[in-house]
């Protein structure tokens, strides 16, 4: 089979690589065509890549192109994970919405709606492509705003989207070991939408253990969202939250800690990778142990703001081992390569799976993969609480998916008004007249009132 990676020359491609040189099942993938618009990123990712590749009988080889069509050709499966205009855009969303006093992270708040406005234009016209050069091809996205993108790209692909995230997964493995159980056998409860979820019900051997978990300070403290959260607030929801919904539950200390900081998330990654992709270029060795090095300053690193805010101390050594979304996909692929059902939380259109949207909105919960791709499967309404919520970030995504489709400076406007995130009607038309005038990439939206 061959895979084709859009954003080959982004950092965490390696981790996908890896998690393919372990695959020796049939049907696995046997080749993988890297495609990015930089060249010097390509070369840098190409050398970690063939360290990998070191001593690996079988391992997939590797080709690179910065011809999008090219790269498309006979895929059997795309895994999109751009970044439109580099981290040099992130932390223009992020500084943009600091600078009014609101938050500026990639896929929350206003920063997610810059991201959104930027990317989708970009992620339409890939659709498009996907649909002419290989309309048999499997879409595996991981772009961010992760749930956004994928319902955009559903319009032109339908069914054949898929969108991944490693955050649910992460969630359920951290409960499982609170639990001292193997997170194989645990059946999750899971609803929401891309970094907006919560975790209900917590299944083994066909009892919910999640009471109980919710009951004992220590295993509940145990975990990075018992941390982040406090115990008392995640009880008084009855559920565990994505590590996500900080930003909204904490919004007033996000942003207090965000900016604090020294330098924002996105600058400290512009900065850390810009390192990496100049150390590793040219050398013939050298380059795995300089990415796993970046690697692990990355993922000690994830969400340190928050943590810090909450009190919630460094993150637990076992959430900065691998099997993160590179493994979610791997299992996504197989499933459907050789129809092998499994169960997996995976971003999909609706079809009446949870209540209070519509079919054709994209939503994350649990799925049964199979040969036909990826079916939702019904899940219990959610806590009007978080239906509301819910039903508000989803009017955003709507509105920015409206905007890259047609234009609309109202509909964009609009996206950032009705955040929740946001509070003004001002502050959004400050926010978008800002983000236009230091994004090239938002030029497309009109000028009308």
């Amino acid at each position: 089979m061959k895979l084709t990676i859009l954003g080959g020359g982004g950092f965490r491609v390696p981790l996908v690589y890896r998690a393919l040189l372990a695959d020796h099942d049939p049907g696995r993938v046997t080749r993988v065509t890297l495609h990015d618009l930089d060249a010097r990123r390509l070369d840098a990712i190409g050398r970690v890549l063939a360290e990998q590749a070191g001593g690996v009988p079988d391992a997939p080889v590797v080709d690179a192109t910065t011809d999008l069509d090219e790269a498309l050709r006979d895929a059997d499966f795309v895994f999109s994970a751009i970044r439109v205009h580099g981290l040099e855009g992130r932390v223009i969303d992020e500084r943009v919405a600091l600078a009014e006093g609101v938050l500026g992270q990639e896929t929350v708040g206003a920063g997610g709606v810059a991201y959104g406005l930027r990317t989708l234009p970009v992620a339409l016209h890939i659709a498009e492509r996907i649909a002419a050069v290989a309309p048999q091809a499997w879409v595996i996205n991981f772009t961010n705003p992760a749930g956004m993108v994928t319902e955009a790209m559903s319009r032109r692909l339908g069914d054949r989207v898929i969108g991944i995230c490693d955050s649910p997964a992460g969630l359920g493995k951290r409960v499982a070991r609170a639990l001292g159980a193997d997170p194989r056998t645990v059946r999750l409860d899971y609803a929401g939408l891309n970094h907006l979820g919560w975790l209900r019900r917590v299944e083994i051997d066909g009892v919910d253990r999640l009471p109980g978990l919710l009951a004992d300070d220590t295993a509940l403290l145990s975990l990075e969202e018992g941390r982040l959260f406090g115990a008392d607030w995640i009880r008084t929801l009855g559920a565990i939250p994505n590590e996500y919904l900080h930003y909204y539950y904490f919004g007033r200390e996000g942003v207090a800690a965000a900016g604090g900081a020294a330098q924002t998330r996105g600058a400290f990654l512009l900065d850390q990778q810009s390192r990496f992709y100049a150390s590793v270029a040219g050398c013939d060795t050298g380059a795995l142990s300089a990415w796993r090095a970046t690697l692990l300053e990355r993922e000690t690193t994830y969400m340190a703001e928050n943590r810090e805010a909450a009190g919630a101390g460094d993150r637990h050594e076992g959430d900065l081992e691998s099997g993160g979304y590179e493994q979610i996909a791997l299992a996504l692929m197989r499933a459907i390569a050789l129809d092998q059902r499994a169960t997996l939380i995976l971003n999909v259109r609706n079809r009446g799976a949870l209540a209070g949207l519509d079919d054709d909105a994209v939503v994350e919960v649990p799925c049964t993969v199979g040969a036909g791709g990826a079916r939702a499967t019904a899940v219990g309404p959610l806590a009007d609480h978080a239906a509301a919520l819910v039903a508000s970030v989803k009017a955003v995504d709507r509105a920015v998916i409206e905007a890259a489709a047609t234009g609309s400076r109202q509909a964009a406007l609009r996206a950032f008004a009705v955040h929740p995130l946001v509070d003004s009607v001002a502050v959004a038309r400050r926010l978008l007249d800002e983000y236009r005038n230091r994004l090239p990439q938002l030029g497309y939206l009109s000028q009308e009132p």
